[in-house]
């Protein structure tokens, strides 16, 4: 994990934010044996300034046996906007969908909160205990669900992308995130590596999955605007989104 050498940002963000990034690390700490994932040190903690308010980026990266990268990031822009990204990149070597998740938060509401488990196969489908476990979940009922982008073929059917409309929406949708990372994790802890003709497979997927969020234009937009378009670059395609290597 890379130093924060500032106060974290996690205590005056929306309390749904706050909450998830809690859900996550404690799933990670519980079934995972972390280690520290270091990123460059300009990177793991980083200010900024968009539109004349002060933009702060925090990350926190992770590995394990059965994960190259467990990244979680916060950022706040002001009062305005308070955000969480989280992906854990599992290892080439195991059979395992994408865990990603993101929040969206400004002037006390939640406008965007998705969360998904992605196949990273051929076929687009996830492995049979997956969809098993996934399908066994009681369907969930929320009033506004959002339209996933052009670019969105990635996700599974069991994603989860809407916008809250109150606090029994946003104690549902932090549910249905640590039954995911629940499922996810105790899965992976018990997961055994696959054939190296397999690992191509998923090396293949997961190079289409971090290709595919790279095209997210309202977080390059973002960053460009704060840091400038090379920087952005950089952080879309080694900080957010890095492509798994066959090494």
């Amino acid at each position: 994990m890379s130093a924060i050498a500032k106060p974290s940002i996690r205590e005056e963000q929306h309390p749904l934010i706050r909450q998830l990034a809690d859900c996550i690390e404690s799933n990670w700490r519980g079934y995972l044996p972390l280690e520290p994932y270091i990123l460059p040190e300009e990177l793991g903690y980083v200010e900024g300034r968009l539109e004349g308010e002060k933009l702060i980026i925090e990350n926190r990266c992770y590995q394990t046996p059965q994960f190259r990268k467990m990244h979680l990031e916060l950022a706040r822009i002001g009062n305005k906007l308070d955000i969480l990204h989280c992906v854990m990149f599992p290892r080439p070597e195991y059979d395992l969908p994408m865990f990603g998740c993101d929040l969206v938060g400004g002037k006390g509401q939640i406008s965007a909160a998705i969360a998904d488990l992605s196949p990273v196969n051929r076929r687009r489908v996830l492995p049979d205990t997956y969809h098993q476990l996934l399908a066994a979940l009681p369907p969930p009922e929320f009033k506004e669900p959002r339209e996933l982008p052009a670019w969105g073929d990635i996700f599974s059917q069991f994603c989860i992308f809407i916008r809250p409309g109150n606090l029994e929406e946003e104690r549902q949708f932090l549910s249905r995130v640590d039954r995911f990372l629940q499922i996810h994790c105790s899965l992976a802890a018990n997961s055994t590596p696959v054939s190296k003709e397999k690992q191509a497979e998923i090396l293949a997927g997961q190079h289409y999955y971090c290709t595919k969020q790279q095209k997210n234009d309202k977080t390059r937009r973002v960053l460009e605007k704060a840091f400038g378009s090379d920087w952005a670059d950089n952080y879309m395609s080694s900080v957010l989104f890095d492509l798994p290597t066959d090494e």
